[in-house]
């Protein structure tokens, strides 16, 4: 900063050493420092590195996730570190809200009490999964998700997508997670009070397959908090940086996100900073499980 105000009283002194004589600095300690100026900054790998890192992830990481993406590469920094790396390269992710009820308990059909109870860390695979629907917006209008996340490795294990929300919708996002993980009878399959789960074809679909039913109770969105957690996930890291055009361009979008980097890319706090498809690979050489990894 001083050699920078030398300079500047220089162009009115118009001499640099009666300028470092009243300074009382060094002429040499002046031109050395104008040199560096002068270089072009070296270009910092773990910066580059970060930058790719946080690219990957959609633009979506923090510091923590950052920071243990950079350890899986070899790289160890501090979380302070990773932070004002951030800052000076101008990383943050930025996303913004929207709400849309898609839950309708105004209904007469029968539905199951709470078996889940927040149990949310089951000791194994398939022993409770979580289901749910959500909203994309789209130009071409409302595109509806519905989704069933396995609770022991957060792995979304089936999903559907259609623009009305009929109890088909759901029926087909179980349906995928039954054919996918081949679960054993006694499965807990948790949901809101919503008409779709409460529904004839979802009820049987679930006997057919000896599954029991769980629901939130009435206007408890914690008794379901694990898979409104995805949502709010995939909304600010995938869908509210997207405009899509129609359902068929954010049902690509949506499926990549879940198939490409949710499921198995994406680091969760939860199991040890590992992805879900890796933590279910590091627990499976533990205990053998059978799983799948196609979702």
């Amino acid at each position: 900063m001083i050699y920078r105000s030398i300079a500047q009283l220089q162009k009115k002194a118009g001499s640099v050493a009666r300028v470092c004589e009243v300074l009382a600095v060094s002429r040499s300690g002046y031109y050395a420092a104008q040199r560096r100026g002068d270089r072009e900054a070296k270009v910092c790998p773990v910066s580059v590195r970060l930058q790719a890192a946080f690219a990957r992830s959609g633009r979506c990481y923090g510091s923590r996730r950052l920071q243990a993406a950079l350890r899986g590469e070899g790289i160890k920094l501090g979380r302070y570190r990773v932070r004002g790396l951030m800052r000076a390269h101008g990383l943050r992710a930025t996303w913004k809200r929207k709400f849309i009820h898609t839950t309708d308990s105004r209904h007469s059909l029968p539905t199951a009490g709470n078996v889940l109870d927040r149990q949310f860390q089951p000791a194994g695979p398939n022993q409770a999964w979580v289901s749910d629907i959500t909203y994309l917006r789209t130009r071409s209008g409302w595109l509806y998700l519905a989704a069933v996340m396995d609770l022991f490795s957060r792995k979304i294990v089936g999903w559907a997508m259609a623009p009305t929300m009929p109890a088909e919708l759901v029926c087909s996002a179980l349906q995928m997670a039954i054919t996918q993980r081949s679960p054993s009878p006694g499965l807990i399959v948790h949901s809101d009070r919503g008409s779709q789960y409460a529904s004839e074809a979802h009820r049987a679909l679930l006997e057919r397959h000896g599954l029991r039913a769980s629901m939130s109770r009435k206007g408890n969105c914690w008794d379901n908090a694990v898979m409104e957690r995805f949502f709010l996930n995939l909304k600010m890291e995938r869908v509210w940086q997207r405009d899509y055009a129609n359902h068929a361009e954010a049902t690509r979008d949506v499926t990549e996100y879940i198939v490409g980097f949710y499921n198995n890319v994406r680091l969760h706090s939860k199991l040890g900073y590992l992805s879900p498809t890796a933590y279910e690979r590091d627990m499976a050489e533990k205990h053998p499980i059978g799983v799948s990894e196609n979702t």
